[in-house]
């Protein structure tokens, strides 16, 4: 429980120190949250307290303070509270804050992508094995995290091979009259053409849940007796199939590099620090078996410690994932005991955090701490490169620094039809992709194929947008530099926006293919300017080519999902309280959108899944309508 004891801005001009020493008298000792406050009521900093009124008063003190801290406490104008029932609570809020709000001063993990899961359901006879991302609604056992898709994939081609686990549809099985490919392939049991019962597949699943939670070698063991037995009555092709599926799962235990003994479920979590940059190397290990790594690159700064930014990397990295049993860490932190509880209470189940010292676990996080280095040192080094190429883009361009972001925009479309405009950002970090934004453009008054009228919508949304968000240009959303796909008249179309919103200082260039559009040619165009080209050898092109076809790349796919979803959207689409899963139903019933439109309702009702009451919402959409 969770209560707000101040959220006025204090009024003062005075100094950090002074605005935060105002704040003291109304506070307790109570467990909470702090939020510090800049003059424009952006948030510098999120913070847990175990006695608010106690941590408040430790940044009123002239020194001990790191120079990051030292700044926050002088950029501090207000600040916000909010009291909580336990540490562990406010130590979860804080976390959880924290990703909202990404305040300024704090580490903060970046790129926190869900991870992949494979999925075998519990509510068919037959049940399919496939990948699965996202939340776990549906019945059945979740195998992971995984740390990529190709990881998963490994796995999935795994247990085909090994298990013969259908990967076809629903559809296919229920009919019954043909096996699939995969069957002639010897990766499917055949259920989709009648070929094994649901007794002996039920066998199969089992086998593959022991080898997907550590019990691989007694999967291993039933296949050998299997392939001796089918040896023994001359069955030489069985033999010979089962020997293969062994062999099959030998190959991926073997491929899988780490597989610890002792170690049964667990994140070996590793952190390297350099030059004020942090890696943070990932393994995920269950069943004891390595599913996969991931390394994480948070936000830090100069002056923080390896404890902090470990214990804000668990907080944030767990906010929305479930916690594994142990959690190996190359790095201890302060409140570890809190962690640990916080963690328990999420997983109903005890998590330990242990800094192992010796041994198999010690191996483990040392292979990660080594991994954590290398990614960081190349990273660094990819860096320096990439500073080098944005400081060669302002030399061209005649810019007065190196941009720090640039702002790449192209269109695509079919003769006009399912047009999108993309937008995709690169700066000092490479390419960033959660900054990449995509535009259906909507202006009805536009020619088909008009790629200046696109442009236009598309750029004027843009600036109109930050304009209003973001007057003051300091939120670091403002581009340093726009590359545009197009020549002199994308650039005459940019210009008329800019001037329009009276944004000046802005500099955008077109870039235009060039002759017989080829690659090395092109031409860059900006407004007043001669066009120029740059020598074809020039690192310089490559990294603008490098960025003009990441924006072509982004738009294509953003248009060919439009393009998809219109070309599958159907009328059931359009009915309220219809999702996904009652559209299968319904499609899966009547076979097709117009059936579902001119069934009874009586009919309706007895689709699975359905409610009487949205059967008569289904009915009354389609002849209301009519």
């Amino acid at each position: 429980m969770t209560s707000e004891t101040d959220d006025t801005p204090s009024k003062g001009s005075a100094p950090g120190a002074e605005v935060i020493q105002s704040y003291i008298a109304s506070l307790d000792n109570s467990p909470g949250v702090y939020r510090m406050l800049d003059d424009q009521s952006r948030v510098l900093y999120v913070g847990k307290a175990r006695a608010l009124k106690k941590r408040v008063s430790s940044y009123t003190k002239e020194t001990g303070h790191t120079p990051r801290i030292a700044r926050m406490i002088r950029e501090t104008a207000s600040m916000m509270f909010l009291t909580t029932a336990t540490e562990t609570e406010a130590l979860l809020l804080e976390q959880n804050l924290i990703k909202q709000l990404k305040p300024k001063y704090n580490v903060l993990l970046r790129d926190d992508k869900s991870f992949p899961y494979i999925f075998i359901s519990t509510e068919h006879d037959f049940p399919r094995v496939e990948k699965h991302r996202g939340a776990k609604v549906r019945k059945g056992r979740y195998y992971g995290p995984f740390a990529s898709a190709g990881a998963v994939n490994r796995t999935l081609n795994t247990l085909q091979k090994v298990f013969l686990l259908r990967s076809c549809t629903d559809r296919e099985v229920a009919a019954g009259n043909r096996p699939c490919l995969n069957y002639h392939l010897k990766r499917c049991a055949g259920p989709c053409g009648g070929k094994i019962s649901k007794e002996d597949y039920a066998n199969l699943v089992k086998a593959a849940d022991d080898f997907l939670t550590g019990r691989s070698t007694e999967a291993q063991d039933i296949l050998k007796r299997e392939m001796e037995a089918a040896s023994e009555d001359l069955e030489f092709e069985r033999a010979a199939a089962l020997r293969d599926r062994i062999r099959a799962l030998t190959q991926v235990q073997t491929n899988q590099g780490i597989n610890p003994r002792g170690v049964t479920e667990a994140d070996i979590i590793a952190l390297h620090l350099q030059g004020g940059q942090a890696c943070v190397q990932v393994f995920f290990i269950r069943a004891n078996q390595n599913w996969g790594n991931r390394d994480y690159y948070p936000r830090v700064g100069h002056d923080v410690s390896p404890a902090e930014v470990m214990q804000a990397f668990l907080g944030q990295f767990y906010d929305d994932k479930d916690p594994p049993r142990q959690i190996l860490l190359s790095h201890g932190i302060d409140d570890a005991d809190l962690m640990a509880e916080a963690l328990t209470a999420k997983l109903g189940r005890k998590v330990e955090l242990l800094v192992p010292q010796r041994g198999e676990k010690a191996e483990l996080v040392q292979g990660a701490a080594r991994n954590a280095t290398q990614s960081l040192e190349r990273k660094l080094a990819e860096s320096a490169s990439q500073a080098k190429l944005l400081k060669g883009i302002a030399e061209a361009f005649g810019l007065p620094e190196a941009p720090n972001r640039i702002e790449i925009y192209d269109n695509s479309h079919i003769q006009g039809a399912f047009a999108v405009g993309a937008m995709v950002v690169a700066g000092a970090e490479g390419f960033e992709k959660a900054q990449y934004r995509k535009f259906n453009i909507k202006g009805e008054d536009l020619t088909p194929g008009d790629d200046f009228g696109m442009m236009k919508e598309v750029l004027n949304r843009r600036f109109k947008r930050l304009v209003k968000e973001d007057p003051e240009r300091t939120g670091g959303m403002w581009p340093d530099l726009l590359l545009i796909d197009g020549g002199a008249g994308q650039v005459s179309a940019v210009a008329e926006i800019m001037d329009a919103l009276d944004i000046g200082n802005v500099p955008f260039v077109g870039v235009a293919k060039g002759v017989d559009r080829d690659a090395g040619k092109e031409e860059f165009h900006r407004r007043g300017r001669r066009a120029f080209s740059l020598p074809r050898n020039d690192p310089v092109l490559y990294f603008i080519q490098r960025m003009h076809d990441e924006a072509h790349r982004f738009a294509i796919g953003a248009h060919r999902q439009k393009r998809s979803k219109a070309i599958g959207a159907t009328p059931l689409d359009e009915v309220p309280g219809v999702g996904a899963t009652r559209n299968r139903a319904l499609l899966a019933h009547f076979g097709s959108a117009k059936a579902v439109s001119r069934a009874a309702l009586a009919d309706l009702k007895a689709v699975d899944g359905i409610s009487d009451a949205m059967a008569e919402s289904i009915y009354g959409f389609f002849h209301e309508r009519g």
